[in-house]
């Protein structure tokens, strides 16, 4: 088991880039911003049609590029020529971010559900994820919320760290989940057989006993998303470091 670099602790994680006005979340320039200012990057992982990995949080592309399609079903030349919200920014492909970072700062990689219901049927993005990153040489670690992916990606490339990205998976937030699966995924019971090294949880989750049994482990525990120095004030007496935005974290 791939262990998380000590980079991951030491360096406030900025929530899909540092984005703001000109600078979307997950574009290159969030990224940039984010360099310059010396935090590591949160990014999600997303696939076009064909299967390549593209930095994108959303399914589909109505709130980031004003389009009622989904990214799945687009072709890469199609989606080049879109642009996010009101900006110079394209949708930038997982080869073009790595390029861009280059190893400067952490990279913090959430590869999004694709079973949709956090079941096995997770497709090859994982394995798409794995093959960009064959060969990158900066600080990098692997999460999703679904731990069929995170097991799956440790089994192909065991020498990147993995962990869960994790919540109270509440029945409001999460009504495609049965009673069941939200109870099993809240407690992270996949947590040792996904090959986790870390988590990323709710900050409003954090007294959850689990993540205390964890902690008490020595296994790291990251949070997301910290908007306030009020916020990370708080999550910080729990978590040993934060994904924000919306502010400057304390470096």
């Amino acid at each position: 088991m791939a262990m998380l670099p000590r980079a991951f602790l030491d360096t406030p994680i900025a929530h899909r880039g540092l984005h703001g006005p000109g600078r979307p979340e997950n574009s290159l320039a969030a990224a940039e911003a984010a360099i310059e200012q010396g935090y590591g990057i949160e990014l999600d992982i997303q696939p076009v049609a064909g299967g390549a990995p593209m930095v994108f949080h959303d399914y589909d592309l109505s709130r980031m590029a004003g389009d009622e399609g989904y990214i799945v079903d687009l072709d890469p030349e199609t989606l080049a020529e879109m642009r996010l919200l009101d900006s110079d920014q394209a949708i930038p492909s997982l080869a073009d971010f790595l390029k861009l970072v280059d190893g400067r700062v952490p990279l913090l990689i959430e590869i999004k559900d694709q079973d949709g219901r956090m079941g096995p049927n997770i497709g090859e993005l994982h394995a798409r994820v794995a093959s960009a990153l064959a060969g990158y040489e900066g600080a990098v670690a692997v999460m999703s919320f679904n731990p069929h992916t995170v097991a799956a990606f440790h089994d192909i490339a065991p020498g990147i760290p993995v962990g869960l990205t994790t919540c109270g998976y509440d029945k409001a937030g999460w009504p495609m989940l049965d009673a069941e699966t939200r109870i099993h995924l809240a407690d992270i019971d996949d947590f040792d057989r996904s090959g986790a090294s870390f988590i990323s949880h709710d900050k409003n989750d954090l007294g959850n006993p689990r993540v205390d049994a964890l902690k008490a482990q020595g296994v790291p525990i990251l949070c997301w998303t910290i908007k306030s120095p009020e916020e990370e004030a708080v999550a910080r007496r729990i978590a040993d470091n934060i994904t924000f935005e919306g502010y400057e974290a304390a470096r």
